[in-house]
């Protein structure tokens, strides 16, 4: 046993001397209780603590790199997870070969890559959504010409739940991005082209004749920037497939094509600027296996289509979030994909102007409107519709809002904030009723010394339909650097069915040391959509406890 043990300190040792080992852990586990308010389902009440458990590791030796995360979730994973996601097992594992100088950059195994903003491929993991599409397979980039050419060529099967449960199907990618600034040797000019390729092969022909073995995205864009002016376009056409209706592949319906335009326009200069994004997306979802077609899990998705929408910090902000919708459907609902954009505008007053007093006053507007593309002709026998490419339909969702941020002393500074919004339910969940809401939220920050401070947060919106009025509030302090505490409600006061009037509550605390943090908190979770980066999953309602640990050495 104490030669086995040697044996062990030899080769960590060994690690430290030729290379470098990093190591993180990161453990989310719930307790879930009963209480007045919330019961969880019987089949949910089956095993009441879950735990969402990654330790991943990586070393670093010249220009290798080996890394693997293993994965625990025992005895169940969170509630709302990938029922695939269970017990333990590795998550990831991969072998990298990185020469700068060479421009090669080699992968085999597990690897996440983007092509472009997205929309033709991304392969990503985000624990909170409990999200990882990571493509288990080979994967090499090249770059040259001083990396104003880089090249991507990939291939291999996305993973769809745990180790190595992965997708039956093979996916196959090719990538090029070309600053022709750098080329040319633009000192005041930025131009770049870019081209995407990707190919799924799947072959189910033994149930689904009419099926094709392949389906692709092709893609292009284009990138100019020139001062603090920026435009982008990107263009991505997706080729005929059977489409899919209640999760099951329709055999005998006719196959259509997908298509997707986005547009990034901008402009910045010292204390203002502006953005501006558009989308259309016209049958545009695109899955590893056709069957994970809408699931609920982001399981199996092969390209990045989050919500062009406005990120909001307030919890009832955060109510009536817009999802994208990019396919086009017939039943339940006539749905022709999506249309619209969102605007950013930010303005800063100078210090020792009238609005900007001694330490300045910014000011952030947004607004954005989603609708159907505009459709007619609609046959539900033959599934078919004639779009319109650039016209609006059936309204789905549209804010305005505004946010002023202020700093009155070196240790006060507030944040108001005003948004109206339009949710449509009928198309945006699938469910019923149309939502108009007015939010209004203010927060106040106090800081005692470099680390020590508290925070107060309140907030109200008044909703016409569905669960009616919130009212909701924050506090939290910050002893120093190490030490967090906080409580925060928010209360459903409105709603029309006297049971269903419940404070959603939490108090918890948080320690930070170095690169540890420990976060404990009991209360109450609202059910709805949880949404990060504009990716969302559905969440029931629940009590109990929450630890989260984090670490890395």
């Amino acid at each position: 046993m104490k030669k086995k043990l040697l044996s062990l300190l030899l080769a960590l040792s060994g690690f430290y001397t030729y290379g470098q080992l990093q190591v993180g852990l990161e453990s989310n586990s719930q307790w879930y209780v009963d209480d007045n308010k919330i019961k969880l389902s019987e089949n949910d009440a089956e095993e009441r603590f879950r735990s969402g458990n990654y330790l991943k590791a990586d070393y670093y030796l010249k220009k290798w790199e080996f890394g693997v995360q293993l994965e625990s979730y025992a005895p169940k994973a969170p509630m709302n997870y990938n029922e695939l996601f269970d017990k333990f097992n590795v998550g990831t594992i991969y072998t990298r070969f990185n020469d700068t100088e060479s421009g090669v950059d080699a992968t085999v195994g597990h690897f996440y890559d983007q092509f472009g903003s997205g929309l033709a491929f991304r392969s990503w993991e985000d624990r909170q959504l409990g999200i990882n599409n990571a493509v288990f397979g080979a994967r090499i980039n090249y770059t040259f010409a001083d990396q104003a050419i880089k090249s991507t060529l990939l291939g291999g099967r996305q993973r769809i739940g745990m180790g190595f449960d992965l997708a039956k199907s093979m996916l196959y990618g090719a990538n090029l991005e070309v600053s022709l600034s750098d080329l040319m040797s633009m000192e005041d000019f930025e131009l770049a082209l870019g081209a995407s390729y990707v190919l799924r092969y799947e072959n189910i022909t033994d149930l689904f004749p009419n099926a094709d073995k392949t389906t692709t995205v092709t893609s292009a864009r284009v990138d100019l920037g020139k001062g603090g002016f920026h435009w982008g376009v990107e263009y991505a056409f997706k080729s005929k497939d059977l489409p899919v209706e209640f999760f099951e592949i329709q055999n005998d319906l006719p196959k259509r094509s997908g298509s997707a335009l986005l547009m990034n326009m901008g402009y910045s200069q010292k204390g203002f600027g502006v953005t501006a994004n558009l989308r259309r997306m016209e049958n545009f979802s695109f899955y590893s296996e056709r069957g994970l077609a809408g699931n609920l899990y982001n399981q199996g998705v092969v390209n990045y289509i989050p919500a062009l929408t406005k990120q909001y910090d307030f919890s009832l902000q955060n109510i009536y979030v817009y999802q994208a919708q990019p396919n086009l459907t017939f039943i339940p609902l006539e749905k022709s994909g999506e249309i619209g954009g969102q605007v950013d505008l930010f303005y800063t007053f100078e210090q020792g102007s009238p609005l900007g007093g001694q330490f300045g006053t910014e000011i952030a507007l947004n607004g954005s409107y989603w609708s159907g593309l505009k459709n007619s002709n609609v046959d539900l026998e033959t599934r078919n519709m004639d779009v319109e490419f650039l016209e609006f339909g059936q309204k789905y969702y549209s804010d305005l809002g505004i946010e002023i941020t202020k700093r009155w002393t070196e240790k006060w500074d507030t944040k108001f904030s005003y948004l109206k919004q339009y949710y449509h339910k009928k198309y945006v969940e699938d469910t019923f009723g149309e939502v108009n809401s007015h939010f209004v939220g203010a927060e106040a920050t106090y800081r005692f010394g470099t680390a020590q401070s508290v925070r107060l947060q309140g907030q109200h919106i008044w909703v016409d339909e569905d669960k009616k009025n919130w009212a909701g509030a924050m506090l939290e302090y910050n002893l120093n650097s190490t030490y967090g505490f906080f409580v925060n409600d928010i209360y459903n006061y409105g709603n029309e069915e006297e049971e269903q009037k419940i404070h959603y509550y939490n108090v918890g605390m948080s320690y930070t040391k170095s690169k540890t943090r420990v976060s404990v908190s009991y209360g109450r979770q609202r059910g709805g959509l949880l949404c990060v980066g504009g990716v969302c999953r559905m969440v029931s309602e629940a009590a109990g406890l929450t630890v989260g640990i984090s670490t890395a050495f």
